[in-house]
């Protein structure tokens, strides 16, 4: 008897059930490291995530209040990505990003007042004023900016990996991106010329599961984005990027990899950001009762809160009063945001290449 060919449907069909059970085994197979943490580890971690969600709320509401124009993305609800991987940098380390850019400027120790400063558009802002809230930079800190053409700062932050190659250091350069840029393709020309050279570079897929308004799913034909450098033979794995302990721990074996002259990395961070992926997004393709989901089951400073509580290392009026001084930091970051002047027209004609 005649065996049925298959239609290219049920090719397409098989093959999807396919990589669905490989992806089951392989995740399956995965224990997550997870770092431990000291008391003074575990309350650093959670003022430095306090001091971003706190400091995005307010942007937001002076957003709101039409002082800070353009476009403005938030971070709220993905601190722990970027508290954890800068816990395991040394000073010398460089970080770029793109333009949902304010949690890894706070995270690299840029003042708050110079980061709202800018998002008005004043003179003490850290681009003075002239970059706005994708465009800042902190030589100082070795932040290279927020960028705010999709995956551009991925070229750029393999370029700063080959500067330590060239200079013989051993930094390491991190490049975040998100999920929806991981489809790039100078993200791809990027991992190659990192392999050839063995870059000490680390590659950080952000995946808050929505570019914009599209899922992830709808999106990428393989959703283990972990999984993008394999024809380059670079290394990546999934981490849970709501727990700062496990991107913590991943960033630690990430780094040794990179400073060991081992080449590039790449680690996807599984996220979630609970506002849209702009001010203007009403976020309309998602459930409130998803976003819900996420910050009842797994909000990053909620899970540290917690565990400072339950091992008695905090009691809740200390938790409090740490909660009342980043409020106070940043209520001043932002009154010197709306009385600092705003730049000279002369500005407009200096920082320029010609």
């Amino acid at each position: 008897m005649a065996t049925k060919p298959k239609t290219a449907a049920s090719r397409s069909q098989g093959g999807t059930r396919s990589r669905s059970r490989q992806s089951t085994s392989r995740s399956a197979t995965k224990t997550p490291a997870i770092a431990e943490f000291s008391k003074e580890e575990e309350l650093a971690a959670y003022r430095d995530m306090l001091l971003i969600r706190r400091f995005e709320e307010k942007a937001g509401q002076l957003y709101g209040m039409g002082l800070i124009g353009g476009f403005c993305h938030l971070y709220i609800g993905q601190e722990a990505v970027v508290v954890g991987m800068q816990m395991a940098l040394k000073p010398g380390d460089q970080v770029i990003t793109g333009y949902r850019d304010h949690g890894h400027m706070l995270a690299t120790g840029m003042e708050a007042k110079g980061v709202m400063a800018e998002l008005t558009g004043r003179r003490g802002g850290y681009s003075k004023g002239k970059g706005g809230s994708m465009h800042m930079f902190s030589k100082e800190k070795a932040f290279y900016g927020g960028h705010g053409i999709v995956g551009a700062q991925v070229p750029l932050g393999t370029g700063l990996a080959f500067v330590n190659r060239y200079r013989e250091t051993d930094n390491v350069a991190l490049a975040y991106f998100g999920d929806g840029a991981s489809n790039q393709g100078q993200v791809y020309e990027s991992f190659n010329m990192a392999k050839l050279w063995k870059l000490p570079v680390i590659y950080i897929i952000e995946n808050n599961k929505y570019g914009m308004g599209t899922s992830v799913e709808r999106a990428s034909s393989n959703v283990d984005l972990s999984e993008r450098g394999a024809s380059f033979d670079i290394p990546g794995e999934q981490v849970d990027g709501m727990d700062v302990r496990a991107v913590k721990a991943a960033g630690d074996k990430a780094v040794a990899h990179c400073r060991a002259g081992n080449g590039p990395y790449i680690l996807e961070m599984l996220t979630y950001r609970y506002r849209g992926h702009s001010m203007s997004d009403p976020a309309k393709y998602r459930s409130k009762e998803e976003v819900q989901k996420m910050r009842t089951e797994h909000d990053p400073i909620e899970q540290v809160r917690k565990r400072l509580l339950d091992k008695k290392w905090a009691s809740e009026d200390e938790l409090k009063g740490v909660d009342k001084d980043v409020r106070a930091l940043v209520g001043e970051a932002a009154e010197f945001a709306q009385t600092d002047p705003e730049p000279d027209p002369s500005e407009l004609w200096t920082d320029i290449l010609r």
